[in-house]
């Protein structure tokens, strides 16, 4: 049985991965999202074992201590992480996974899973990254602030995947990250214009 092949999507927290994800998944069947373990708490409408596996400091930390997982990162004062035995089962039954990760975590999932394909969400702007930061709700406008400001040294990562996509107009930024699960194509990060990317950085 061939593997399946690891999908590896980064993005600035706003650019909409989440979203584009959930439908991606909703429209393909042979691909899975890997569910991170977080001490993140709750939140409204989350589900354990859905969204994230909950997880407190402790636990967190000793899984660490024992290699559990494949990647793992502090984020905004709450740690991520992704089972490596988990992806490794997944995608020698042949089937696709995506990791839906920050930079740091992708860094080290590339150095793990060098047949990766390594995907990169950018918003349109800066001010259309607030916008929907704000319009979620659940962050008061200091926290906001800083994950604007760590959206741009997230940004700066770009370079590192191999695909860029402008989340943009949703459907158009849907259809090309099923084609580069498709292995047909989008836009390559070596192509990729940088002058959206200098002006989202300055």
């Amino acid at each position: 049985m061939p593997q399946g092949t690891l999908f590896i999507l980064s993005a600035p927290s706003g650019a909409g991965k989440t979203s584009l994800v959930a439908e991606l998944l909703s429209r393909n069947t042979n691909i899975k999202a890997s569910i991170s373990h977080t001490t993140r708490p709750r939140r409204h409408g989350e589900e354990n074992a859905v969204n994230y596996h909950f997880i407190d400091k402790a636990k967190f930390l000793k899984m660490i201590d024992e290699k559990i997982f494949l990647e793992h990162a502090l984020v905004f004062g709450h740690y991520y992480g992704t089972s490596e035995t988990w992806v490794i089962e997944t995608l020698a039954q042949g089937v696709d996974v995506i990791l839906e990760i920050d930079w740091q975590g992708a860094e080290q999932a590339r150095a793990k899973f060098p047949n990766n394909k390594s995907i990169f969400i950018l918003p349109p702007s800066i001010q259309a990254l607030e916008d929907r930061l704000n319009s979620r709700g659940q962050d008061d406008p200091s926290v906001i602030a800083k994950r604007v400001s760590a959206a741009r040294q997230e940004m700066a990562h770009y370079s590192e995947a191999d695909y860029v996509i402008v989340n943009d107009d949703f459907k158009v930024a849907l259809n090309n990250l099923e084609s580069i699960i498709k292995k047909q194509h989008s836009s390559n990060v070596t192509s990729f214009d940088g002058a959206l990317i200098k002006k989202l950085l300055s």
